[in-house]
């Protein structure tokens, strides 16, 4: 039975302290803890550091690193002494308490709590907002580093007469001071007011005086502080009114000044800058009166003010002013608007010119010459083919090709390429061993003349096989860096990797020295935590000479040592003095550039290749800006990695800024060497930027672009029914006046809501050629048929509508190409490649081939105004729109004549043709063996063959016995 004190019966168990030996392991095992968690938290920064190292760009993060850090510590630090200051100073004025009031009784319970750790709550308090505020600055090292190290552009407003540096380097860091100023002092003004509320210096309910002069004085000046930031800002406001964007209804999008802006905002800034100062002066002035009487009066002046003068005023001066005549008074700001937006994405030199669209030559024989000359006609489609390259050259399901392949120039001729990367996918078994050790890498580039199919709409080969051979000669064929490859591999260690299988399995082990090595425990165990990965601790395939590759695709890596460019969305591979080299081009952008219309990268460079398709996405620092120029070029090794910068741009002030904060990073233009220079071409992004930007500012008469008359449109892609813009094209053509044909990247404009063509536009995309860069804008002045309807009238062909019935009756799908705008002897040319998959096959192949000449020079209903054919292939279809036929083929003697005897001519003719038959079957043997010696040989046979054909076919026709 229990006793009366309710102590239980039995003997008493004692619970004593731990004993010292699980004191101790209690204690171990919190100090491993709290060490592993540092060592998580440590594995990422210190990887970071080993990869930047790796690839020669330590630099960056070091400085990145540095500048945050730095950024950290003073805006931690001065946030955190803003507010711990006033708390302590808003304690040290507190009032003595010998009168309790009861708020103040209610309140001494908090005090007392609070008193045992008055010193750990502030100093809690003061390192929260300094982590936060620190936190914040860090983020803001980009705007830091333009500022400190500003570039001016040579360029002034028209408004204030500044530099446009001022509105692209200083003026962001100006605004971010003034934002950190009004968060501190709001902040340190609302712990003061607590402390003093706790204490006794603010009162709510307690009669007599609300606050004691003492905080009263405390309390005035912070606020003081912050209306004296604002008038500071209502200052920098009258400089961002250059920057700011609107809706303009004659524009769209519009940044600058308009007339409200000038004549009604700008005065208003002015005067409530004028009347903020005066307030805070009102605020100081109550440490010597101690009376709130005039700071609310001035502060309500202020609110007042603001509301009357900075939003009343001016819309007054838009509804009577402006409304009733707003071409007149907005054309000097639209003017100024037009310069400004043409300089900022250097179209300011591309003027319209006009092209009638009528034909200036009417002898067909002449067209049918001219359109030979015209242009390279692509009829390999990039966007198409993939599934042809993947499905001839492929070789093991371990390979694989991009969804869209490249254009680029190889012997002067438009040649289509993609590499054979590795497919993680594609690998027989899947086991960590296999993913990240065995098989690491693709090989090979391959290549395809773009202007030719053979006989069966395959792609003709220049570069093919395993290994390859080709036009291309001897390179390194290994790809370990590629835009399919995201995964990391482990070479040069113990484990073998598999280079390729063809007549039995061939391995190889990585010797370059890229990647970081895992030869050390410390650095295995990093790399462990980083990637979640406890493998890379205790496998034995790790060892001597290991090393891990990651961070592998091409825009990743440029990204990466650059963090301040902006990535254009299709990086291509070219083969440059034996090494394949990724050519990746970046921009420098800025949203600052005054008066210069915004736009959205993301949404101005989408098209229907890009959409759902994020690889070939721009990577953009800023997806708002007004400022773009094509200032690097970067290459990224294929084999080993390696990524250099070169200075494009010499001119451009933002990067010339940005190489003044990472010196040393971007090589100089003069550095780029022949090879590579060949193969360097304008980039499609900032082309597609600068067009999207033309549909508008092709108009430079302030007149005409607000009346928007005269406005144009991308044109959607009239091969698919998406509904996104055509993408832009690269081939080889000429332009008007132009004496040979020019590497071009080009693209067709539609007016605004109409389906006929607009305008043209096409650069000279050739980094060797003088006129590199040379925008030439075609605009159409007469009626003649777009993209769109030319598309539809070759969908309403007879022969269209039967071959589609064929191909669906073989249960085949139809693609549609390209289709290619050519300008031609006034007129324009389309082609347009038509591809079919059957239903067992595995890849489409070009079938037919369609034309149409367009001819504004035509009367309506005219056939000869558009002529449109679909034939089997581009010579057919150019003869057929041109109405020139075919030479005639040797006709067959009919049954029961008696052929005339062959002549000399004849046997002759007959023997150069076999020659030459023979010669370019050795030619086609030695291509396939690689056996160069014998292939230039046979070539100089093939010559002199073809050259005995003609001259004996030229001696028949002469004496009339030819067939």
């Amino acid at each position: 039975m229990p006793d009366r004190g309710g102590s239980p019966s039995g003997p008493r168990m004692r619970v004593g302290r731990p004993s010292r030996r699980a004191r101790t392991l209690l204690m171990t095992l919190g100090v491993l803890a709290v060490l592993a968690m540092a060592f998580v938290m440590f594995a990422g920064f210190w990887t970071d550091w080993l990869w930047y190292r790796s690839v020669e760009y330590s630099s960056v993060f070091t400085t990145t690193l540095w500048t945050k850090i730095g950024l950290f510590a003073v805006f931690g630090l001065l946030m955190g002494l803003a507010v711990g200051l006033n708390i302590w100073l808003a304690y040290r004025l507190r009032p003595p308490l010998s009168a309790m009031s009861l708020e103040q009784q209610s309140l001494d319970r908090y005090r007392m709590g609070v008193a045992p750790f008055k010193k750990w709550v502030l100093l809690a308090v003061t390192v929260l907002v300094g982590l936060i505020a620190g936190a914040s600055a860090s983020g803001q090292w980009r705007t830091w580093l333009l500022w400190v190290n500003g570039v001016k552009f040579g360029q002034k407003d028209p408004q204030f007469g500044l530099d446009v540096a001022f509105y692209a380097f200083d003026l962001p860091w100006y605004r971010f001071l003034l934002a950190f100023g009004f968060a501190a002092a709001v902040l340190s003004l609302i712990a003061a007011a607590i402390t003093h509320y706790l204490y006794g210096g603010l009162r709510i309910t307690s009669p007599g005086a609300r606050a004691t002069a003492a905080a009263t004085g405390h309390l005035s000046v912070l606020l003081g502080i912050f209306v004296s930031l604002k008038a500071v800002a209502y200052w920098l406001d009258r400089y961002g009114l250059a920057v700011k964007s609107s809706d303009f209804k004659a524009t769209g999008n519009w940044t600058g000044l308009r007339y409200v802006d000038a004549n009604a905002y700008l005065p208003a800034k002015t005067i409530l800058f004028c009347i903020a100062a005066i307030c805070a002066v009102l605020f100081f002035a109550t440490l010597w009166r101690r009376t709130w009487q005039l700071p609310v009066i001035g502060f309500g002046l202020m609110v007042l003010s603001a509301v009357l003068i900075g939003g009343l005023y001016p819309a007054i001066v838009q509804k009577f002013q402006v409304q009733p005549n707003e071409q007149a008074k907005e054309a000097p700001y639209i003017q100024k608007n037009i310069d400004a937006t043409r300089k900022a994405y250097a179209i300011d030199s591309t003027k319209p010119e006009n092209y009638s669209g009528k034909s200036t030559v009417k002898a067909k024989d002449q067209l049918r010459t001219d359109a030979d000359s015209a242009a390279s006609y692509r009829v390999l489609d990039p966007n198409i083919v993939s599934p042809t390259f993947q499905q001839l050259e492929q070789k093991r399901k371990y390979y694989q090709f991009p969804t869209t392949l490249d254009v680029d120039r190889y012997q002067g001729k438009d040649t289509v390429i993609g590499l054979r990367e590795l497919n993680i996918k594609g690998i027989p078994k899947r086991n960590w061993i296999n993913d990240h050790f065995t098989y690491t890498h693709g090989y090979g580039a391959i290549m395809a003349m773009g202007t030719q199919t053979d006989a069966n709409g395959s792609p003709v080969f220049t570069e093919s096989g395993l290994p390859t051979t080709g036009d291309v000669g001897e390179y390194q064929q290994r790809i370990y860096y590629g835009e399919k490859t995201d995964q990391y591999s482990i070479v040069g260690g113990p484990q073998k990797e598999l280079d390729y299988e063809e007549n039995g399995e061939k391995t190889t082990s990585y010797k370059e020295k890229s990647g970081v090595s895992l030869s050390g425990a410390f650095n295995r165990a990093a790399y462990a935590v980083a990637f979640s990965e406890p493998q890379i601790l205790y496998s034995g395939a790790i060892g001597e000479g290991s090393r891990i590759l990651y961070n592998r695709t091409p825009k990743e890596r440029v990204e990466a040592v650059a963090p301040w460019l902006t990535i254009d969305g299709d990086a291509y591979p070219a083969v440059v003095k034996g090494r394949i080299q990724w050519i990746v081009d970046a921009y420098t952008t800025t949203n600052g550039y005054p008066y210069a219309s915004r736009t959205t990268l993301g949404d101005t460079t989408a098209d229907s290749l890009t959409v759902g398709n994020q690889q070939r996405a721009v990577v953009a620092q800023q997806n708002q800006v007004n400022y773009i120029r094509n200032s690097v070029k970067a290459t990224v090794d294929a084999y080993d990695g390696t990524v250099n910068l070169y200075q494009w741009d010499t001119q451009d002030p933002v990067l010339k800024t940005w190489m003044k904060a990472f010196p040393g990073t971007v090589k100089a233009k003069s550095a780029i060497n022949a090879d590579l220079m060949e193969h360097l071409r304008y980039p499609q992004d900032m082309f597609k930027v600068q067009r999207e930007l033309l549909t508008r500012y092709h108009v430079t008469d302030p007149a005409q672009f607000y009346s928007g008359s005269d406005a144009w449109q991308v044109p959607d892609d009239p091969t698919n029914k998406d509904g996104n813009a055509v993408p832009p094209y690269y081939l080889s053509m000429k332009m008007p006046g132009d004496a040979a044909q020019r590497f071009s990247l080009t693209t067709t404009f539609t007016p605004n809501g109409r389906p006929n063509l607009g305008g043209f536009m096409a650069v000279d995309a050739d980094a060797t050629s003088k006129e590199y860069g040379r925008l030439r804008l075609l605009r159409v002045t007469e009626d003649v048929p777009g993209p769109a309807q030319v598309q539809s009238k070759l969908n309403g062909l007879p022969d269209v509508a039967q071959f589609v019935r064929d191909m669906k009756g073989a249960d085949s799908d139809i693609q549609y190409g390209n289709l290619l705008t050519v300008p031609l002897d006034g007129g324009f040319l389309y082609v347009e490649p038509v591809y079919a998959q059957g239903r067992n096959a595995l890849y489409p192949l070009l079938k037919k081939v369609a034309v149409s000449y367009v001819d504004a020079d035509q009367p309506d209903g005219d056939t000869t105004k558009d002529t449109t054919v679909f034939e089997d292939n581009l010579t057919n279809a150019l003869n057929a729109v041109f109405g020139v036929e075919a030479p005639t083929p040797p006709t067959t003697p009919p049954p029961g004549t008696t052929p005339p005897p062959p002549t000399s001519n004849d046997a002759a003719l007959k023997a150069a043709i076999a020659d030459a038959q023979k010669a370019y079957d050795a030619g086609e043997a030695a291509l396939a063996k690689g056996d160069w010696t014998a292939y230039g040989k046979a070539q100089e046979d093939l010559q002199e063959a073809l050259q005995r054909a003609a001259d004996a076919g030229a001696k028949l026709k002469s004496t009339g016995t030819g067939g």
